[in-house]
């Protein structure tokens, strides 16, 4: 769980950069502009990109610093496919809370409360599988192993 903070820290930085380019690439002046879903299948195209490319090198930076990596079933490095598949089923973090949050308003407690929630449900699930992995990963056959040194 660390590590995954660790990771959204860092994708920060890259989320930042890229909406930067977005927005001078398509001179948005404001927050208020009329492309919040270009930017935010851009901003998931980025992501898709940088968790993709860097899951079938075996780890991305965080997963370095807590020498961990993903492989498959087998024990081998992930394909594109398998690299993609497993950042769309990794969504299931994120999607249920942010429906909640589009179908009905919140306040911000409220929000905040809906997603901890989901995702604290959502991680003790994981003590359900029988490996004690993720079901995103379980999803896509991969899994998170010690990294050889």
């Amino acid at each position: 769980m660390a590590c995954w903070l660790y990771e959204g820290m860092l994708l920060f930085g890259v989320v930042f950069t890229a909406g930067l380019v977005f927005s001078v690439a398509t001179q948005m002046r404001s927050g208020i502009d009329a492309r919040h879903g270009l930017f935010q299948a851009f901003l998931f195209a980025v992501c898709g990109i940088y968790c993709t490319l860097l899951w079938t090198r075996g780890q991305t930076l965080a997963m370095k610093t807590w020498d961990i990596q993903v492989v498959d079933r087998f024990g081998r490095r992930l394909t594109p496919l398998r690299a993609v598949l497993r950042y769309v089923y990794s969504w299931i973090w994120f999607l249920p809370p942010l429906a909640a949050l589009q179908a009905k308003k919140f306040g911000i407690t409220e929000a905040a409360v809906l997603w901890l929630g989901w995702v604290a449900f959502w991680a003790l699930l994981s003590r359900l599988h029988p490996q004690r992995q993720f079901w995103h990963d379980a999803l896509a056959n991969t899994r998170l192993v010690p990294a050889a040194p």
